[in-house]
């Protein structure tokens, strides 16, 4: 492990489907794909490692299939290291009418409404039989605000379903991280962080922070409970975020991130590039010869022009999907590795900060052109 003055650090983690080097970008593959794209064609991103969903692959196919078929990463043909998620955010994003007691969650199936009880063990079983490189607990992530008592009891319940889930482990199988909860209160946060910590993780999450807080409260809570979390093992900050987040928080120690932006932005036209987001759809694009982003080299920068992606979204072409997503996934994964180079080199200091204020100059272009631009039919 190699850590910059900043707190950044720079180290390789081992699975049972190679080493993975971090801070690295997890695209998510919540069903067993990445939404329009190939397992060659993540490999040709720059991708080490995919995130997966308990919950979603327990429902749909079935756990019992995946592993009769020799487990996720055959079934999906991607020969890298995969984590799952637990389905606790799940229990939260889809279970308006959810039912959470010590025993798990009770909720139902958004295919077909069968009652679902989701417990620790539960979670740990279905995440063995897929084959998952890193496990992660299941944890209760309340939505915010909410009353310090309410985050209290979610987080001792975490606790104790964190406990189950070690019990629950069987030899042999993925590495299980642990997850922090507590809200944006301090207090809660510091103490949860050493109650997860002192329970032996393989690594730690920090959960909770993408359940409707405000981004100073996001960097508030990163910054107090990174620190907090064992420096020998993998820092996770679940679900965030953009690249500026991403850089951010790399600067505070955190190892690994995931997030649905890059994917779902791509199929409805947002692309990220290093000259700010770019709107495909936009009418200015109709006739614009350049590639997406000159800086980048993936398959869609090097190859199509910006007319020619603006013509396919429009149109309503699968491809548009495809080149799209292949491009914002590059993006992402790119951010991640630039600043881990940074890291090793020594100026990570200098990459975040000129990094940052690209970011808030573009975000301040993107604004006054949102205000002006058409969307020719």
């Amino acid at each position: 492990m190699r850590e910059d003055a900043t707190g950044a650090r720079a180290g390789i983690m081992t699975t049972a489907h190679g080493e993975v080097p971090t801070p690295v970008f997890m695209p998510v593959g919540t069903q067993g794909t990445v939404k329009a794209m190939t397992g060659g064609e993540l490999r040709a991103a720059g991708c080490a490692i995919l995130l997966g969903n308990t919950y979603h692959l327990s429902v749909r196919p079935g756990e019992a299939l995946i592993q009769r078929l020799g487990g996720l990463h055959r079934f999906m043909h991607w020969d890298g290291a995969i984590l799952t998620d637990s389905g606790g955010f799940q229990v939260f994003s889809l279970g308006a009418n959810a039912k959470i007691s010590d025993e798990g969650a009770v909720f139902r199936s958004h295919l077909d409404g069968a009652p679902i009880l989701l417990t620790p063990e539960r979670s740990v079983r279905i995440q063995e039989a897929l084959g998952s490189d890193i496990m992660m607990v299941l944890d209760e992530c309340p939505a915010l605000p909410a009353t310090r008592a309410r985050l209290l009891e979610a987080m001792d319940r975490t606790t104790r379903w964190a406990r189950r889930s070690l019990e629950a482990r069987r030899p042999g199988g993925g590495a299980l991280f642990g997850i922090v909860q507590g809200g944006t209160d301090p207090e809660l946060r510091t103490r949860h962080a050493r109650e997860i910590a002192s329970l032996g993780f393989d690594g730690h999450a920090i959960g909770g922070v993408s359940v409707g807080e405000d981004r100073e409260a996001v960097r508030a809570v990163v910054a107090l409970t990174a620190p907090l979390l064992p420096a020998e093992r993998p820092r996770y900050l679940m679900g965030m975020g953009r690249p500026e987040e991403i850089v951010e928080s790399i600067g505070r120690g955190i190892d690994l991130f995931d997030c649905v932006m890059p994917t779902r932005n791509a199929r409805n036209g947002q692309l990220f590039t290093s000259g700010g987001i770019v709107n495909i759809k936009n009418a200015l694009y109709a006739e614009d010869p350049r590639p997406l982003d000159p800086e980048c080299d993936c398959e869609t920068c090097r190859n199509y022009s910006r007319a020619y992606l603006r013509h396919l979204f429009k149109a309503g072409e699968i491809l548009a999907s495809r080149l799209n997503t292949i491009h914002n996934v590059r993006h992402f994964v790119g951010v991640a590795q630039r600043a881990r180079e940074a890291v090793l080199e020594g100026r990570f200091a200098a990459f975040r900060d000129a990094f940052l204020e690209r970011a808030l100059a573009l975000r301040a272009a993107e604004d006054r052109e949102d205000s002006v631009e058409g969307d020719a039919p």
